[in-house]
C-alpha cells in the first residue's frame, strides 16, 4: 500500500492533529512547526511570530484508503480559511492557514480546491490559504503531541478544540477510526 504524506496549517495544530489523527486510512498526524527559516523552532520560538513558522500538522497516509482530495476537504472543514493570520483569538502569522505540498499533484489538487472554494461555495470572504512548497517539517515538542487526547479537560480543549471535533466527529462519521466513533 502506497504511504503519502500532506501538511497543513490550520491555526492551533491541537484540533487540527486530533481530528486528522482518527481518519481512517492517516497512519499518523504530527503537530510541528514548517514554513520559515528559523532552524530548530520550538514552541516559545514560534508564538513571537519572528520565526516566519506556522503551527501545522504533518500527515502519513495510506492513499489507497484515504484521497489528497479528501484530506483537503477535512483541512478547510476545520478551519475559517477566510481570516488573515488568525484562528478565532489566535492571532499571529504563526495560526495562518496553508497548504504544503509534496508534489506537483498536491499543489495542483489544492489550487484547484481553493479555486472551487473561491467561487462562493465556501461562504463569505476571501480564501486566505497559501499554497507552498514544503519545507522542513519540525516536530513540535512531545506535550503538544495528542495534546487534546491527553488533556481533555484543560480550558482551550473544552472550549475551543472540544466543540470543533465534536462537529467534525459528527459530520465525517463514517470516516473515522473504530475507536474514534
Amino acid at each position: 500500500m502506497a504511504v503519502s504524506t500532506a501538511t497543513f496549517a490550520g491555526g492551533c495544530f491541537w484540533c487540527i492533529e486530533a481530528a486528522f489523527n482518527s481518519l481512517h486510512g492517516v497512519i499518523k498526524a504530527t503537530s510541528g512547526y514548517t514554513g520559515g527559516l528559523t532552524e530548530f523552532p520550538t514552541y516559545q520560538s514560534i508564538c513571537t511570530g519572528k520565526t516566519g513558522h506556522a503551527e501545522a500538522v504533518q500527515i502519513i497516509y495510506q492513499d489507497q484508503q484515504i484521497s489528497y482530495l479528501e484530506l483537503l476537504t477535512v483541512f478547510f472543514s476545520l478551519h475559517d480559511a477566510t481570516q488573515l493570520n488568525r484562528q478565532g483569538n489566535d492571532i499571529g502569522t504563526q495560526y495562518r492557514s496553508a497548504v504544503f505540498y509534496h508534489d506537483l499533484n498536491q499543489k495542483e489538487a489544492a489550487e484547484n480546491f481553493i479555486l472551487a472554494l473561491s467561487d462562493g461555495q465556501y461562504g463569505e470572504g476571501e480564501i486566505q490559504t497559501t499554497v507552498n512548497a514544503s519545507s522542513i517539517f519540525y516536530a513540535a515538542e512531545d506535550y503538544h503531541q495528542r495534546y487534546f487526547i491527553n488533556n481533555p479537560s484543560q480550558g482551550y480543549c473544552r472550549l475551543v478544540v472540544s466543540p470543533k471535533l465534536n462537529k467534525f466527529k459528527e459530520k465525517y462519521r463514517t470516516k473515522l477510526k473504530a475507536e474514534s466513533n
